[in-house]
C-alpha cells in the first residue's frame, strides 16, 4: 500500500487521521511541523502528502513551495480551517492537488487520497517529454520549451496539459478533468479550470497550429 506523510501539528486530530488511514492498510508517517515534516519527505520520498496549513516552525504552503522545488508530481492534498478563494488558488499554485477544509470526514479525505492515487482510468502514461506542436513539454519538470526560450508553470497548469495531451485531438470531458485534478465538479473549480486553461492558450499562441478549442457543453479538445 502507498506511503502517506501526515505533516499536521494537532496532536488528537493527527493520531485520529493516522490510525483511521492504517487501518485501511496505509503506511502513515507522521511530523508535527513543517519543517520536520520536509526532513521526512526527504528520507521517505511518500506516495501522497496531507498537509495542515498553519503550522509552527515552516507552514503548509511553504513547505509545498519546497518539496515542489524537489518533485513535481507528488499529490499535497492541504488540510485548512482558512476557506477563503484567495487561500485555496494559492494553495494550487504552489503545487496543491487537493484541498480539504475542517472539519472533515476521514471518508472524504480517504476519498481524495484515492482520488489523488488512482490515474485516470485507461489512460495511458505519455514520455516524460513530449511534442506539443513546437513546443516540448516537459511533465516532470513542468516546463514548456521553444526555441530558446522556457516557460516555467505551475503544478496545476502542468496537470491539465498532461490531460489534455494524453487525450489530444480528442474531447477532454469538463466533467472528467474536474473530478480527476480537484475531486469534484463545482462551481468554483470550474472557474479555476477556465483560469488554466487560458494560460495554457497564451503559452501555445507562438505556435498558431495548436488549439486548445472549446467544445460547448463537454470540455475542451487539444488540436494539433
Amino acid at each position: 500500500m502507498p506511503t502517506i506523510l501526515l505533516v499536521e501539528d494537532e496532536l488528537s486530530l493527527a493520531l485520529i487521521v493516522q490510525d483511521n488511514l492504517a487501518s485501511r492498510g496505509f503506511t502513515v508517517l507522521h511530523a508535527a511541523d513543517g519543517q520536520a515534516g520536509l526532513d521526512l519527505f526527504r528520507q521517505h520520498h511518500p506516495d501522497l502528502l496531507v498537509v495542515d496549513v498553519m503550522m509552527p516552525v515552516l507552514d503548509g504552503f511553504s513547505l509545498a513551495r519546497q518539496v515542489r522545488s524537489q518533485d513535481a508530481t507528488v499529490p499535497i492534498i492541504f488540510l485548512t480551517a482558512r476557506s477563503q478563494p484567495a487561500d485555496v488558488v494559492h494553495g494550487f499554485e504552489l503545487g496543491g492537488s487537493d484541498y480539504v477544509k475542517k472539519p472533515f470526514s476521514i471518508e472524504e479525505l480517504v476519498a481524495r487520497i484515492n482520488a489523488r492515487l488512482l490515474p485516470l482510468a485507461g489512460a495511458p502514461t505519455p514520455p516524460a517529454v513530449v511534442a506539443i506542436g513546437q513546443y516540448e513539454f516537459d511533465y516532470p519538470h513542468q516546463r514548456l520549451h521553444r526555441q530558446g526560450h522556457t516557460q516555467a508553470l505551475t503544478n496545476r497548469e502542468a496537470e491539465v496539459l498532461q490531460q489534455l495531451y494524453r487525450q489530444r485531438n480528442q474531447v477532454l470531458g469538463r466533467v472528467e478533468v474536474l473530478q480527476a485534478l480537484w475531486g469534484d465538479d463545482t462551481f468554483f473549480n470550474g472557474r479555476s479550470l477556465d483560469v488554466y486553461i487560458t494560460r495554457l492558450r497564451r503559452y501555445l499562441r507562438a505556435d498558431t497550429e495548436v488549439q486548445i478549442v472549446n467544445i460547448r457543453g463537454l470540455g475542451y479538445k487539444l488540436m494539433l
